[in-house]
């Protein structure tokens, strides 16, 4: 059987982005691997760990020091919250940037909002039950 097991984006400060995701999206940081013969470190976080969750694969290279692109093909993740209003305003409130107030979809009833993580990809927040 096939399964999603993570997304990878590449970060340029691996601390603030764990921060992000830990603290204002209330992820866990699951594992952490340093690989000094390809000087990268990768930073697994997530709800829950595979099998039960995909989840994110924050890669830092040592070596960058300026900020990647996120590039015009990349949409966004999507995290399902109980309220979306509610996480707006955590996120504000540590710093993040909201880029989409919490409101319904265009054309539709679902509520949704967009956060920006340090290094810009955007992430919807989806209205769900459980």
């Amino acid at each position: 059987m096939s399964r999603y097991l993570h997304t990878m984006i590449r970060v340029l400060d691996l601390d603030k982005s764990v921060a992000f995701y830990t603290t204002l999206m209330g992820m866990k940081e699951l594992r952490r691997r340093d690989v000094p013969g390809g000087r990268y470190t990768l930073a697994f976080v997530g709800y829950g760990a595979n099998p039960d969750q995909a989840e994110i694969e924050l890669t830092h290279n040592w070596d960058q020091k300026t900020p990647y692109e996120v590039g015009t093909g990349f949409g966004h993740l999507a995290v399902g919250v109980p309220d979306v209003a509610a996480s707006c305003e955590a996120v504000k409130a540590g710093g993040g940037k909201v880029t989409r107030p919490a409101g319904p979809v265009q054309h539709g009833t679902t509520i949704i909002a967009f956060v920006e993580d340090p290094d810009g990809y955007k992430i919807e927040l989806i209205q769900r039950e459980s």
